[in-house]
């Protein structure tokens, strides 16, 4: 007879006991990337005081600053949210492809495309269509105009054997150059003398703020884009045999996937939402298509999908985050006499560490599940 048939007691405990085993599992795989990003964060930051110590400023201070510009104040949290928005849907532009294993970094190009889009196509209709039905057409056009610019660096990528980064990184030069040739050109106002641009939307026609908040709705917008990739991804059976496409295209074409339609379909989708990110920065802040759309949130977005390792989620609290340390970038040009792109060095250090941060991915014990799979837990 056992020792749990004598002791009615043990018996009742072990059900308990049997379930520490696969939880402790899904910690420490889920802890690794958590670990890790946290890691490189710390490294980055670390290395960032040191060249701020090398020109003579004190990186104390510019943390203090940096916290007090990005979350210090209730309009300080408001402005981090507002730029965070356009980070939101960049970054869903480089992790929805990276689920198939693909690397597109040319999401700018999507973001100013689409935003040249939505100002071309609400023109007409300025005075003629009530101002949410504008909106409607003016993002519809402006994901219409992302998802075929970025879906066509995926077409290369399958039918053609193009690198997608490469591709991509070409296509959005050439996208900044349309746009550039649109606005000062056929699309240009011809009272915008100083700075060309489009002609700028009516107030009424703007994506107006969410009650209570100075933040544009371009926040909600980008949140729910987010919740939506990560239900496409582990829920839906497309995001399952896109996973498939990414662990293995080798399995995946034989077992009869459309590994083709999957790349096109994954990356126009991605292209899509950096084209509403465009949308958004003209019809939320610019008023207008400018040369101010290329304003890097195509490549901030880069940062942000691999801090967030590439998971829709996660992407919230990071885009927050990084729009923070954006947001802190006028006060510490004010307070401390840095030029405003110490905030870009910050960002290229981050993203330098995290790439390097890669190598170190399964080499920690205390994250290896198997060493959780003991009988006795």
């Amino acid at each position: 007879m056992t020792v749990e048939a004598n002791n009615p007691a043990a018996v009742s405990i072990m059900p308990e006991r049997s379930l520490l085993g696969p939880v402790l599992e899904w910690l420490a795989r889920r802890a690794e990337p958590v670990a890790i990003s946290l890691g490189a964060i710390l490294i980055g930051l670390a290395l960032f005081s040191l060249f701020i110590m090398a020109v003579g400023k004190s990186p104390v201070v510019l943390f203090q600053l940096m916290y007090t510009g990005g979350f210090g104040s209730w309009f300080s949290v408001q402005n981090s949210l507002s730029r965070s928005a356009p980070l939101l849907l960049t970054a869903l532009c480089v992790a929805l492809p990276a689920r198939l294993g693909l690397t597109i970094i040319g999401g700018e190009g999507a973001v100013v495309l689409g935003g040249v889009a939505a100002a071309a196509i609400a023109l007409p209709f300025v005075g003629i269509l009530p101002a949410f039905l504008v909106l409607i057409l003016m993002a519809a056009a402006a994901m219409v105009a992302g998802g075929v610019w970025i879906g066509f660096a995926g077409f290369l990528r399958h039918y053609r054997g193009v690198n997608e980064t490469i591709s991509s990184l070409l296509l959005a030069y050439i996208a900044i150059a349309l746009m550039n040739q649109f606005v000062e050109g056929p699309l240009r106002d011809p009272a915008s003398l100083n700075k060309p641009s489009t002609t700028p939307l009516p107030a009424d026609y703007m994506l107006g703020k969410i009650p209570g908040m100075d933040v544009h709705w371009g926040l909600a917008i980008g949140i729910v884009a987010c919740i939506i990739s990560w239900v496409l991804i582990e829920v839906t059976s497309y995001g399952f045999a896109a996973r498939i496409a990414g662990g293995n295209v080798r399995a995946a074409q034989i077992q009869g996937l459309p590994v083709g339609r999957l790349i096109v379909g994954f990356t126009a989708i991605a292209g899509s939402f950096a084209g509403l990110a465009g949308m958004i920065e003209v019809a939320a802040v610019q008023g207008s298509a400018n040369a101010s759309l290329a304003a890097g949130y195509g490549y901030t977005g880069i940062l942000v999908a691999f801090l967030a390792r590439h998971n829709p989620l996660a992407i919230i609290p990071v885009a927050i985050l990084l729009g923070g340390i954006d947001a802190s970038g006028g006060l510490i040009q004010r307070r401390m006499g840095l030029p405003d792109a110490t905030v870009l060095v910050l960002q290229g250090t981050l993203f330098v560490v995290i790439l390097f941060c890669e190598t170190f991915y399964g080499r920690f014990k205390i994250f290896n599940p198997d060493l959780w799979k003991r009988p006795n837990l």
